[in-house]
């Protein structure tokens, strides 16, 4: 009696020991979520499904792309850094809630250095300077002389405080020794009207909005904000071209997770997006959208987001950027 007890206690605990063993399935086992922490037919949002759909094959697993708008993307990313860190909750997001949110606001509801993890940069961007016909500037050098010309007298448009195009202005500002008054707008297509309708001469526009005004003329782009010329407009000569050595304001998307993902999880993501970026229909898929393909380790993210929160930061305190 005491011998069957003793094998029936062994049995039981045996059995304990090895169900954390026989719980942990192979990663992924079940569908991912990638929040988009804007709204659907953002630019955000348009890269991510283009890499949803091969990534979801290469892992054998359904991918369901999740828009979670609000805050200028705080409230998305906010969510991803508090979820579970399992590899079923992914981030794919712009810079500004990684970079000049944690700058910018008194109140950030995550830490995007504590609480979130590097997966892979996923592409990269120009800014498009973008000018009103009337003004009379047809280059960049142009467009300074004016400026200095009516000092105090000329206005720019961003889409809000902290903006990669409101901080992009203020970088220029400082490089070219000119004078312009802020006006912020809701987005894009208000920042046409308003250039349209004289409010303000000038601008820092994403391509997928800038270019069709361009093209149709109610528009002049004056040059990109790449270190070289874009792979997407290749047509525009960069700031550095036109002597202004060493200026970069580019727009950048990435994939992250919840800080405390397993490495192999982290890593394997990481494999399988450099390898569908750099492919060659993801590639075209991106240029189409006014996007160069990037895809890399999680380090290189890690290192371009405390590169671009130093760069930014800079500009924050010479300009007087105020917190929100």
């Amino acid at each position: 009696m005491q011998r069957r007890q003793w094998l029936k206690v062994a049995g039981a605990a045996a059995a304990s020991l090895s169900w954390p063993v026989q719980a942990q399935q192979p990663w992924p086992a079940r569908t991912i979520r990638l929040v988009v922490p804007f709204p659907a037919g953002s630019s955000p949002d348009l890269i991510a499904r283009v890499v949803a759909e091969p990534l979801s094959h290469a892992l054998g697993q359904t991918i369901v792309v999740e828009n979670r708008p609000g805050a200028g993307g705080n409230i998305g990313t906010g969510l991803v850094a508090k979820a579970a860190p399992d590899g079923y909750t992914l981030l794919f997001t712009i810079q500004g809630p990684l970079v000049t949110a944690p700058l910018l606001s008194r109140s950030l509801p995550y830490d995007p250095v504590r609480q979130l993890a590097p997966v892979s940069l996923v592409a990269t961007s120009p800014n498009v300077l973008v000018v009103s016909p009337q003004l009379g500037a047809k280059t960049l050098a142009d467009f300074v002389r004016i400026a200095r010309e009516r000092k105090g007298q000329l206005n720019y448009g961003s889409v809000g405080n902290g903006s990669a195009s409101h901080l992009a202005m203020e970088l220029f500002k400082a490089r070219a020794g000119i004078d312009l008054a802020h006006v912020p707008y809701q987005g894009f297509p208000q920042i046409v009207n308003a250039i349209l309708a004289g409010e303000v001469q000038a601008a820092f526009m994403v391509p997928g909005i800038a270019m069709g005004q361009v093209r149709a003329g109610k528009l002049v782009a004056l040059g990109v904000t790449t270190a070289g010329r874009s792979a997407a407009l290749p047509e525009l000569p960069s700031f550095a071209e036109l002597g202004y050595p060493g200026f970069e304001a580019i727009s950048w998307q990435a994939v992250l997770a919840p800080a405390g993902t397993p490495k192999p999880v982290i890593d394997r993501l990481s494999r399988e997006l450099v390898r569908i970026i750099k492919s060659d229909e993801v590639r075209a898929k991106m240029l189409a959208q006014y996007f160069t393909a990037a895809g890399t380790a999680p380090q290189a993210l890690a290192q371009l987001m405390k590169s671009e929160r130093e760069n930014w930061g800079r500009v924050i305190k010479a300009a007087g950027v105020q917190p929100e």
